[in-house]
This record gives C-alpha cells, sequence and structure tokens, in this order.
C-alpha cells in the first residue's frame, strides 16, 4: 500500500516537471524572440489563378479533403463502432478534432476565395481557418493525453488548450504579433514524440502518433516554401497547395491507428525500453522546428 501511494506521488511529481518545464520554455520563447507581424505579402501566394470562375482554385478545392476526413471522422467517433475507443473522454477529443478539420475546410475555402484583411476580422473568427485548426489540434492533443496520462487530466487539458487557441488568435489580432498561435500550433508536433516516450501507450500502433507528427511538420515546410516548390515544379501546383494535401494525411494515418489499434497489456514503454531509431526521430523532429522557427524570424524580418 505504502508503495503504491509512493509510485502515485513519483508520477505526479514526473507530470508536475515535465508541465513546469513546457510552460518554462514557452516563456522563455516568448521573452527571448522578437514580435513578429503578419509579412506585407502575409496574403500573397505563389499559385493565384483562377480556374472555372473559382479564384485561387487550387489553394481553393485542397480544402475539400478536409471535409471528407471530418465528417467521416466525426460519425465514426459518434457511432462508435469502427474506431477502437474505450473512454469517454477520447470520444469528446476525437470528434471535436474531426469536427475542427471539417471547419478547417469551410474557413480556409471562404479565405482563399479572397484572401485579404476582411477575411481576418473578428466578424469572420466563427469561421477562421487559423482558429479551427488550432481546436483541431487541441482536441487532438488532449486525446493523446487522455490516452497516454489519464482520462480526467486529458479532458482539463481540453478545455485549457481551447482557451489558450481563442487567447492565441485575440492576441494575434490585438498586438499583430503571430508569435503564440506559431508556437501554439507547433507544440503538438514536439510534445507527442517526445511524451510518447515519457507515458507508455495504452494502445498498438502508437506509432502513427509520430507518423503524423513528422507529416504535420513537413506540411508547414511546404506551405513556408510555397514559391520555391511552385516554381521546382514548372507551375504545376504551389507550396501552399501541396500543403493543404499533406496536413489532411494527418487525419487519414490517425484514422488508420483508430481502425487498426488494440488496448495493450505490455509494452516495451511500460518496461522502461526505448528504441533508438525512435529518440533519432524525435531529435530530427526538434531540430526541423528550429530550422522553421529561424526561417519564419527571417523571413518577417526580411
Amino acid at each position: 500500500m505504502v508503495w503504491m501511494a509512493t509510485q502515485q506521488l513519483a508520477i505526479r511529481g514526473k507530470r508536475r516537471r515535465i508541465w513546469g518545464g513546457a510552460l518554462l520554455c514557452w516563456v522563455l520563447l516568448m521573452l527571448v524572440t522578437p514580435k513578429i507581424s503578419h509579412s506585407p505579402k502575409h496574403h500573397l501566394y505563389a499559385d493565384m489563378r483562377n480556374f472555372v470562375g473559382v479564384p485561387s482554385t487550387l489553394n481553393v478545392i485542397t480544402n475539400f479533403p478536409f471535409l471528407v476526413v471530418g465528417v467521416l471522422g466525426f460519425v465514426l467517433c459518434v457511432q462508435g463502432g469502427l474506431f477502437n475507443i474505450s473512454l469517454p473522454g477520447e470520444v469528446w477529443g476525437w470528434a471535436l478534432f474531426y469536427a475542427g478539420m471539417a471547419g478547417l475546410a469551410f474557413g480556409s475555402a471562404y479565405y482563399h476565395l479572397k484572401p485579404d484583411d476582411s477575411r481576418v476580422t473578428w466578424d469572420t473568427l466563427p469561421i477562421d481557418s487559423e482558429l479551427q485548426m488550432m481546436i483541431a489540434y487541441s482536441s487532438l492533443f488532449s486525446s493523446f493525453i487522455v490516452e497516454r496520462v489519464g482520462e480526467r487530466i486529458g479532458l482539463s487539458c481540453l478545455f485549457a488548450l481551447l482557451f489558450i487557441a481563442f487567447l492565441s488568435i485575440a492576441y494575434d489580432r490585438t498586438y499583430n504579433d503571430i508569435r503564440l498561435s506559431m508556437m501554439f500550433q507547433l507544440i503538438p508536433c514536439i510534445a507527442i514524440p517526445a511524451m510518447s516516450f515519457v507515458f507508455p501507450p495504452k494502445y498498438t500502433h502508437s506509432r502513427y502518433w509520430l507518423w503524423a507528427a513528422g507529416v504535420y511538420l513537413l506540411a508547414k515546410f511546404e506551405s513556408v516554401a510555397d514559391g520555391k516548390i511552385y516554381h521546382a515544379n514548372r507551375f504545376i501546383i504551389s507550396g501552399h497547395s501541396l500543403g493543404h494535401l499533406c496536413l489532411v494525411m494527418v487525419p487519414v494515418l490517425l484514422s488508420i491507428m483508430l481502425m487498426n489499434r488494440n488496448i495493450k497489456c505490455q509494452s516495451k514503454a511500460s518496461e522502461g525500453i526505448i528504441e533508438v531509431t525512435d529518440i533519432t526521430f524525435v531529435a530530427h523532429v526538434w531540430h526541423k522546428f528550429l530550422h522553421m522557427y529561424n526561417m519564419v524570424l527571417l523571413d518577417n524580418c526580411a
């Protein structure tokens, strides 16, 4: 009995150190980095071609897969037949994630039809594509926490993350500073691989979380290199449009995971064994994150 109480205290202490370290890193990044305002070219995309009367056609239609995956995922979550979800807290998180994906399709398509400041005002906040994406990934991160840490903590984090998402958008639109929202969007792809080795998985097929984080980073790189990719493939498709198609693979991969996973009885992570390839992956993801952060800083300072 005493041993179990000691173990619980040790786990709680580890959790506090992890969350405290994450908060400290966030505060330090906000203090040491300069303000990042929206670039004057914020609304200018490499491919603005008009096909069949639709402005920025490829940037608009590449949002359609988000609607398909989002609606199907939401229905399967609520139906509870095909996806292997065992806790009510997971249902809330995953359903909100897929709803955010479907909302992202409408918000992003609406913005790309006429990309200017009038599409990112307070009046358009309910369909803001950035807010929809933050809602989706807040829900996704909380689902991961429910799975790895606990249902109660995961649901608490869901409400906290949703509040921070709204705060990030408000801070961006009030002070014209994208640091908070940029860090918020990149936190899951760093935290999920790192936490994968701190907390043992409850289900099989947990490697899909790492693949999803890597695909998310790739989508961000493609968006940053919008014009370069567009010129490299001889003006067929831009990096931003490719970023849409790459980003939709995140819910696709996670849907495959949900359909195939099963509850684990014992895992390498529970025995304290971590594969070298996984550590290398996390180090690679962290290096790419820092590189992209520096690229954004240089682009906005130019």
